[in-house]
């Protein structure tokens, strides 16, 4: 009876990525819960989903794939640890950079859900961009130096921080939510949590470090110092579909 309700499970979970409706991912996330506490077997299956998606199909990774992908992390299984590392030795998602960048501890920090402080090397990873493309020794950016940030990069970056936060932040969520409400600066800082009645939060105390963040509340950037940057990295050729 057991492998039964597990290979219906396993079915209902594979047919459902075939849908794109919120309300199908959070079944899917679901479902891969109840299937990771079958064990072994059940882990096996969720490799498998990964494994025939993503390698076999290369579609899109998405935030489920993100969170199957960081329930098989915490198996104790040495099975399991050895298959997933077998078939995602770099993660789910290609760290692509077009200069060299190793994105790996941004990528497990972003697993791990330690959000603060992949906020700080994201901010260090995008100036080290910049230093590479523009040649200077700075530790901010200046608008002026998006416009050269490499569109792989930028995409990896981003990529990263949407599939391990069940697609909640991000650049292009960011760019998504500013656009929604037609480019204004103070309506963006409010719906994303970055201001509280008509003040700006104070870093970090006042920032949301988990899931329970508004949508787009990650990356941080510092609107004190104006909305050029922002506007900048909204504007880069990294969106355009």
């Amino acid at each position: 009876m057991t492998d039964i309700i597990l290979d219906q499970q396993f079915q209902d979970l594979c047919g459902l990525f075939n849908k794109k409706d919120n309300t199908s991912k959070l079944i899917q996330l679901r479902l891969s819960k109840e299937i990771m506490q079958y064990g072994p077997e059940g882990e096996i299956k969720l490799i498998s989903i990964l494994r025939e998606r993503l390698l076999n199909k290369r579609k899109l990774t998405n935030y489920v794939d993100g969170s199957i992908y960081e329930l098989l992390l915490t198996s104790e299984e040495k099975s399991t640890k050895l298959e997933l590392h077998n078939s995602f030795p770099d993660g789910i998602i290609p760290l692509k950079s077009n200069l060299g960048i190793d994105y790996t501890r941004l990528q497990q920090l972003l697993t791990q859900k330690e959000f603060q402080e992949a906020d700080s090397l994201t901010q260090v990873l995008l100036c080290k961009l910049s230093q590479i493309t523009n040649g200077h020794s700075r530790s901010w950016l200046y608008f002026t130096d998006v416009r050269y940030l490499p569109v792989e990069d930028l995409q990896t970056i981003d990529q990263l921080w949407q599939i391990h936060s069940m697609g909640l932040f991000g650049l292009s969520v960011q760019r998504k939510i500013w656009l929604a409400n037609n480019t204004n600066w103070d309506k963006f800082w409010c719906k994303i949590g970055w201001t509280k009645d008509n003040s700006t939060c104070r870093y970090p105390k006042e920032f949301t470090w988990n899931i329970d963040a508004p949508p787009g509340h990650l990356p941080l950037f510092n609107q004190l110092r104006g909305v050029q940057v922002l506007a900048a990295l909204f504007e880069h050729p990294a969106w355009i579909e």
